[in-house]
Order: structure tokens, then sequence, then C-alpha cells
């Protein structure tokens, strides 16, 4: 049976809130921040500023004093990209990699927290669940030719 507009509607607004929700922790929270730039560099051998600029979703030059703070704290190593000179590459140091695996088990440790009363089966699908509709956007957008909106117009408050 397929899911009426109201169950969609529902779906939006709770994902939305949520979506909001972690934004605004992220925001107010530098380890957050450096958490996710950290992930990102540690995805790549070597990734230029630009590509962590369109990754995050955020504007290069804030990409370019987040890397310039863990740059001074020798969490990551910033050379010159051989093939142009004019351009520059990043890659994790070993401090880099230490603190992402020490901000990565702070933030498993306070999801713990938010999920402490739920049982294992619950976590389980609510991760496959989440795996399938990130699957079903990639699908939509691949036969669409294009990008299914990463951050859409609509506001939950709307809804």
């Amino acid at each position: 049976m397929q899911p009426n507009l109201e169950d969609v509607k529902q779906m939006v607004v709770a994902l939305f809130g949520l979506i909001a929700s972690l934004k605004r922790a992220q925001k107010d929270n530098q380890p957050a921040n450096q958490l996710a730039l950290l992930q990102v560099i540690a995805a790549h051998r070597q990734v230029r500023p630009s590509e962590l600029a369109e990754e995050l979703g955020v504007n290069q030059s804030s990409i370019t004093r987040q890397v310039q703070a863990l740059e001074d704290e020798g969490d990551v190593i910033v050379s010159a990209d051989p093939k142009d000179q004019r351009a520059c590459l990043i890659r994790l140091s070993e401090p880099g990699q230490n603190k992402l695996y020490d901000l990565t088990q702070i933030g498993l440790d306070r999801f713990s927290k938010f999920i402490a009363n739920w049982d294992a089966e619950e976590v389980r699908t609510l991760t496959r669940l989440l795996l399938k509709l990130e699957q079903s956007k990639t699908e939509v957008a691949a036969r669409e030719g294009s990008q299914v909106w990463a951050h859409s117009c609509w506001r939950h408050k709307e809804m």
C-alpha cells in the first residue's frame, strides 16, 4: 500500500525538524563542526577546499577558516597541489586521525543517549529505512537526470 499525502507530509515534517535540530547543534558546537570536516577529509586521501565546501554545503571561505584552524592545531596537513600550484590539498595528520576517532566516540556516546530506551531492532529498522530513503532519492535523481534537492525550499513550519 502506497503512503498517502498526509503520511508523506508527516515524514517530511519529522525529517526537516530533525535536520534543523542537528544543524543548530552543529552550528553551536565547534567539535561537531570539526567532526564533520574531519570525516570528509578522512573519506579522501587528499581533498581540495572547494571539494570540502561542496560536500559540506558551505561557503569556501568558511572552509578556508576551518581548515586553517585545524592546520594550526596540527590536525591536517595542507600542501600545494602538484597538478595546480594555485590550489592546495588537505589530508589528515596522525593527530587529526586521533581527533577524528575521539570526536566520533563523543558523537556515538551522545546518540546512544538519544536512543537509550530503544531496543536494538528499532535502531536497525530506522537505519534500514534511512538507507532506503537515501537510495530512493538517488534513484529518482538518476531518473530525472538532475540532483534531488539537498536543501529544499520547503519549510516544515509551512506544512
